[in-house]
């Protein structure tokens, strides 16, 4: 059984936050440090661009260098620390040898992660200070603080935890996120660190975050680009006396699945400008991947956002995007559905229902279902959200 439960990123026992200010942004917290006694398993999934972070570059060294052991994961925000050369290398090995020394552990077992502007180099000496000022403030209580200090465009901060029973014992899973621009499925622009006190071995760790991104973070989209930062890192201590073996792999699955596919959502309801949850199904493929990929490219049409957001029923552009996505469809046999109300299927028109399917968008969660008409078992679903006039003023706007 998986519950809800308050306590975000330390709702698992051993892990201690905090959030800080240290002058890296122009106003907020902007410092976030995630500590776990005793170090913890590790594992990552990173962006796919490879236009590469230095923090990223760091991360993925250490977690190869310790075997996938940390103790303790440090995070700025207001400068990505990205296209910054070796200086932007040195800023993030400064985060990681500075946390060592106050945390007590080796270099290598310090993960580092950075969101906001690319281009401009990081102050090593603000660094220095609120990892310092972080250190001293570490507590079971600073998960709120910590989820705060890792936002930029987002408009608010984004925690879950849950607690599971299971046969072998009850175990915990917390986590935060960030994200609100530059969403893409594949490891796009978000920042995600998850917590858990079952103790769990390196490989079905990575294997489990894999899997539970698989629908959550990597079924996900704002507007289809993809970040030179982007991280999901997930710390596993031992504290609450479970062992995760291939018996409770799938409790232990689920479980965090729950936490990062809230996380996941409140990323989209929190996209740039975005007033409306949109989840975009497709049935009828051919396989699970031909239907993430006509889904996905529904998901990133801006004709299909704008339209949601103007409350507009307009079946064709789905039908369009749908023949356009590189698998296979039948147009013969294809259906498309808002909400409940279907409006187009087997080739014929349902004008009379568009007012019905009208409606229906008018809410602040959407759902449209294509079906390609392959006769296929395949399925997917992608969420993503409207694209409004705000979205362009953030953007346009956003270092000036």
């Amino acid at each position: 059984m998986v519950e809800s439960m308050p306590g975000g990123i330390t709702a698992a026992a051993g892990f201690e936050a905090a959030g800080v200010a240290c002058g890296i942004k122009a106003s907020g917290l902007d410092l976030a440090l995630i500590v776990a006694t005793p170090p913890a398993r590790a594992a990552g999934i990173f962006t796919t661009n490879l236009a590469v972070a230095a923090p990223v570059v760091v991360t993925r060294e250490h977690l190869r260098r310790s075997k996938g052991t940390a103790a303790a994961i440090v995070v700025n925000s207001g400068c990505a620390n990205a296209c910054t050369g070796e200086q932007g290398l040195r800023a993030a090995h400064t985060m990681a040898t500075d946390t060592a020394h106050l945390v007590g552990c080796s270099e290598d077992q310090v993960l580092v992660s950075s969101t906001g502007v690319i281009g401009e180099q990081l102050d090593g000496a603000k660094l220095t200070q609120g990892i310092t000022q972080a250190a001293g403030a570490l507590g079971r209580d600073g998960h709120q603080a910590a989820a705060e200090a890792i936002m930029t465009t987002d408009p608010w901060a984004k925690e879950a935890a849950v607690r599971a029973t299971t046969p072998a014992g009850v175990f915990h899973v917390g986590g935060m996120a960030k994200g609100a621009g530059m969403i893409e499925p594949n490891m796009a622009t978000m920042l995600a660190f998850l917590t858990t006190d079952a103790a769990v071995e390196p490989v079905p760790l990575q294997r489990a975050l894999a899997d539970a991104a698989a629908d959550t973070f990597n079924a996900i989209t704002v507007d289809g680009e993809t970040s030179t930062n982007d991280m999901v890192l997930l710390l596993a201590g031992s504290r609450s006396g479970v062992h995760i073996d291939d018996t409770g792999y799938p409790a232990f699955v689920d479980a965090l699945q729950a936490v990062c596919r809230e996380l996941a959502l409140a990323i989209v309801k929190g996209g740039e400008g975005a007033t409306k949850l949109i989840a975009i199904t497709v049935t009828g493929a051919r396989s699970i991947a031909e239907a993430r990929q006509t889904a996905r490219a529904i998901a990133n049409s801006p004709l299909v956002k704008t339209a949601v957001h103007g409350g507009d029923p307009n079946w064709g552009r789905l039908v369009a995007v749908a023949g356009r996505a590189g698998v296979e469809f039948d147009l013969a046999h294809a259906r498309v559905r808002v909400g409940e109300v279907e409006l187009f299927g087997d080739e014929q028109i349902f004008a009379d229902r568009e007012p019905a399917a009208a409606e229906h968008l008018s809410g602040t969660e959407v759902e449209i279902g294509v079906d390609v008409g392959t006769g296929g078992t395949g399925s997917a679903t992608v969420w993503t959200c409207d694209l409004s006039a705000e979205y362009v003023h953030i953007n346009a706007d956003y270092r000036t």
